[in-house]
């Protein structure tokens, strides 16, 4: 391991935002102001994980073990040596090794014990399938509590494959909208209170609540409020926090959702975070389920995790882990850049920043400053055309698009070419004006999308809608019938349908337009056109 360091000081500014809606303006776009005084322990600036692999690829072992490339890159790998160079294949260890994951205290139980200190977790667990794993290992554990959930409308589709797996019944709760962009955001505390009494009033009390923050557009949602509501209703809250596993790093970053009350946090750790691709946490709070869930969440990891876990990814695991706990300075870089990036949009009148006019929507009560969504609308063109100029033209390649925006995403621990990115929007911008003076009618007013759909009546339970018998007919005369599928728009992969659900006009018209779209795609259909969907059968 890496000798431990004089203890890290990272104090922050102390009770400035608490969570709740009284604070909610000071915490917009800007504010970033934190909870409390913290410090990382000495041991943050360990890595016993990857140290771990570190010392078993310099061990020159001579492997008669799985993987079949023996960890030899010139010998047996050097396949994956031409392609990623040796080291992959020295560190790609397998599983059950002495002094690297096998034991009750090994490296990887240090790692992980490492990261929910420093997430402020009870416990975390690594994940290499994703925060899809991390989702459906959430919605099996929750299930030991009860079969009642509480859903956000815009929740990942792969909680609602987990609700498939737990055979839990789900009633949803919608989220704030904005209406001119088709943006999702999040849930209001009174919201979420009024959504529980009314489950309760109707006999159908509520065990767990699944929310989202931050959004795919960076706004963040009054965790402690909910947490504190969910759990006055005797629920546990799940807190899909994929898109801020960042969050908790920097005085000037939203704070961790485990410290703010939730009981389970999906970490997409890949995201911004700057571990490997597929690499994920979930992380347990130390709240009033704690005891309860712990049992159910390993025993649910067990159920989704691979028996061959991918230690690269679990080695990026802990060393994205150490360098956000050590990179106060790193992550103020990468904001001030982002930062910067907004400046300079703002002053190109054909753009504007759709998080600044966050403060009109009351579920906002913090911005990640490292998501940069940007309205494009007045180019003419829409989001998805200025997003593919931006790439064949330029090779720059932005996070999505919808038909009026583009999104940014800067990883929390890097610098991105300002200038390169500004050259290359101005000039997209200038294309766009040349081709509307051309052509007046051309751009982005060539396809309306129809507005987010609500959703259809829960007609049966969506494991039995699942696993019952079905058929597919034409997408019309799927209208006022039952769903067997999952069916769900990306970006950003909220479920439209899922089984069990009553298929309306406003859905199909919905979702034949996202296929139609130049960049969209609806995951669970059975053809990309969206011409015919999977009913439960008469």
């Amino acid at each position: 391991m890496v000798d431990a360091a004089p203890e890290l000081d990272a104090t922050l500014a102390d009770t400035a935002a608490r969570g709740d809606s009284g604070e909610r303006a000071s915490r917009l776009p800007g504010s970033g102001r934190r909870m409390f005084s913290r410090r990382f322990s000495a041991e943050q600036r360990q890595a016993p994980y990857a140290e771990a692999l570190r010392r078993f690829a310099d061990s020159s072992p001579l492997s008669f073990m799985v993987p079949g490339h023996g960890n030899d890159p010139q010998n047996g790998a050097d396949h994956i040596a031409e392609l990623f160079g040796p080291r992959v294949a020295r560190l790609d260890v397998p599983l059950m090794l002495e002094g690297v994951d096998l034991g009750e205290d090994s490296p990887l139980a240090q790692a992980q014990r490492l990261a929910a200190e420093a997430w402020g977790a009870k416990r975390t667990w690594f994940l290499t399938n994703g925060a899809s794993q991390a989702n459906r290992t959430a919605a099996i554990a929750v299930r030991g509590l009860g079969e009642r959930v509480l859903i956000q409308r815009s929740s990942h589709s792969s909680f609602t494959d987990g609700v498939l797996l737990a055979g839990l019944i789900p009633s949803f709760v919608a989220p704030a909208v904005d209406e001119r962009h088709g943006i999702a955001h999040g849930l209001t505390p009174e919201a979420l209170d009024e959504a529980l009494a009314a489950e309760a009033a109707a006999g159908r009390p509520v065990s767990s609540v699944y929310t989202v923050s931050p959004s795919y557009f960076g706004s963040t949602a009054d965790v402690a409020g909910l947490a504190r509501v969910a759990h006055e209703h005797g629920a546990a809250l799940i807190v899909d926090g994929a898109w801020g596993a960042h969050f908790g790093f920097h005085p000037e970053l939203p704070e961790s959702p485990a410290r703010l009350g939730a009981d389970l946090v999906v970490s997409s750790t890949h995201k911004l975070a700057g571990s490997l691709t597929q690499s994920a946490m979930l992380h347990l709070g130390a709240g009033p389920f704690a005891e309860r869930l712990e049992p159910l969440a390993e025993r649910a990891f067990s159920m989704t995790a691979s028996t061959s876990t991918s230690a690269v990814l679990m080695g990026s695991l802990d060393a994205a882990r150490r360098a956000l706990a050590t990179g106060e300075d790193r992550i103020g870089e990468a904001i001030r850049v982002a930062t910067e990036m907004r400046d300079r949009v703002r002053r190109d009148p054909r753009f504007s920043i759709i998080s600044d006019d966050f403060g009109a929507f009351p579920d906002i009560v913090a911005t990640d400053p490292l998501r940069v969504p940007i309205d494009v609308s007045r180019t003419g063109q829409s989001g998805h055309w200025v997003r593919s100029r931006m790439t064949r033209e330029h090779g720059i390649y932005l996070e999505m698009s919808t038909a009026t925006s583009a999104v940014a995403v800067i990883g929390a621990l890097r610098v991105p070419d300002l200038d390169r990115f500004m050259s290359a929007l101005e000039e997209v911008a200038d294309e766009a004006e040349t081709m509307r003076a051309a052509d007046p009618a051309s751009g982005a007013h060539a396809v309306v999308f129809p507005a987010l759909p609500r959703p259809g009546a829960l007609r049966m339970a969506p494991r039995e809608a699942y696993f019952g018998g079905s058929e597919v007919v034409d997408a019309a005369d799927a209208v006022g019938r039952v769903s067997a599928d999952t069916l769900a728009a990306y970006p950003p992969g909220i479920p439209n349908l899922i089984p069990g659900e009553e298929v309306t006009a406003e859905t199909v018209a919905f979702l034949r337009a996202v296929a139609a779209s130049p960049t969209g795609y609806v995951r669970g259909a059975v053809d990309p056109e969206v011409s015919g969907i999977r009913v439960v059968a008469e």
